[in-house]
């Protein structure tokens, strides 16, 4: 693996899993020979009293620079404090800024060269609205970050659900299945299929990227009988893009698009709504799943799990998919140090 920069932690919601799971993911991750290695050391933006709590050795450092040389004794911490007091699984308002404060420091050591890339832990909508803050979550806090940044390509955000060798990519997010066939628009899915395509060259090597797209009507429409989108929207949406050089495939019936077998054909699959893209993901792999953004300046993924406020500060919190978060950014980061 290409030598990289420390990757940037996030610490997340301090209340909720986002230390215990870091702390966890470090205890195997510092340690080769272990399953995961090599792997690119990381350092953590948060508070370090929170850190220090969670059982496992911590050190205060001054740059990223430092962590390659702690990595293997202590989990390096830039020590940003929490305002106010830390009590596992009750979110604190008065920290919520501090969060979005470590978000975008670790954007910016990020984009300052001093990190290869950016996970983070996860954060509470609640608490965070209750603050003033006013993105829908971290992916679309980030775009905003590194929207005036310079970026050869298709910009996204586009998400991306990972587990074992399926890769989701959303067309649509959080919104009501009513209003679907007014969000799936042909400009929207070539978007999304052009982000997915550069992002399978420059963050995964993949020289020439096969795409799969899901059909929105069971049975992909059988020809408009049970739905007009794949004839209307998705069909010459496929076209267009095939006239442009991707490899994508016409919409496919979902219900026979994530077996074995037929996940060999693809790199990537083009889905359309949240539950198509998250059910076979979490059915493949419910604890290690991982959601990387596509279409950005910098390389960011997080855990597929939200801050488990219920069972933070139990010592219960498993750290597979932070683990497998780190894995792919590392991986991520390694491919466009390698362009």
């Amino acid at each position: 693996m290409t030598m990289l920069r420390p990757l940037i932690v996030t610490m997340g919601d301090p209340a909720g899993v986002g230390p215990e799971i870091i702390a966890r993911a470090w205890s195997v991750l510092s340690s080769p020979p272990g399953p995961l290695a090599p792997i690119t050391p990381f350092v953590v933006v948060g508070d370090a009293e929170t850190m220090k709590a969670q059982g496992q050795p911590v050190e205060a450092v001054l740059s990223p620079s430092d962590a390659a040389s702690v990595f293997g004794r202590a989990i390096p911490v830039l020590h940003h404090p929490a305002p106010a007091p830390v009590t596992p699984g009750q979110p604190d308002p008065a920290n919520a800024v501090a969060v979005a404060d470590w978000i975008e420091r670790g954007v910016d050591l990020v984009l300052s060269g001093e990190g290869c890339g950016l996970v983070t832990a996860p954060i509470a909508k609640a608490p965070m609205y209750a603050s003033g803050f006013r993105f829908p979550g971290h992916t679309e806090f980030i775009a905003e970050l590194t929207a005036d940044i310079p970026f050869s390509g298709t910009r996204g955000p586009v998400m991306m659900l990972t587990a074992k060798d399926l890769r989701a990519c959303l067309v649509t997010i959080h919104v009501p299945i009513d209003q679907l066939p007014e969000l799936v628009t042909g400009e929207r899915v070539a978007r999304v299929a052009r982000v997915v395509h550069e992002s399978m060259k420059r963050d995964f090597g993949i020289a020439s990227p096969r795409l799969a797209m899901a059909a929105l009507n069971p049975h992909a429409g059988e020809g408009g009988a049970i739905g007009l989108q794949e004839v209307t929207v998705l069909r010459p949406a496929a076209e267009a893009l095939r006239a442009e050089g991707l490899n994508i495939t016409d919409p496919l019936p979902a219900d026979t698009l994530f077996h074995e077998e037929a996940r060999a054909r693809y790199d990537a699959v083009v889905c359309l709504y949240h539950d198509q893209a998250l059910i076979p993901v979490k059915t493949l792999d419910f604890w290690g799943g991982v959601n990387a953004t596509l279409g950005l300046p910098i390389v960011r993924t997080s855990p597929d799990h939200g801050t488990g406020f219920d069972i933070a500060g139990k010592g219960v919190a498993r750290a597979d998919s932070f683990i497998a978060a780190v894995r792919l950014a590392s991986e991520m980061a390694s491919a466009r140090a390698a362009r």
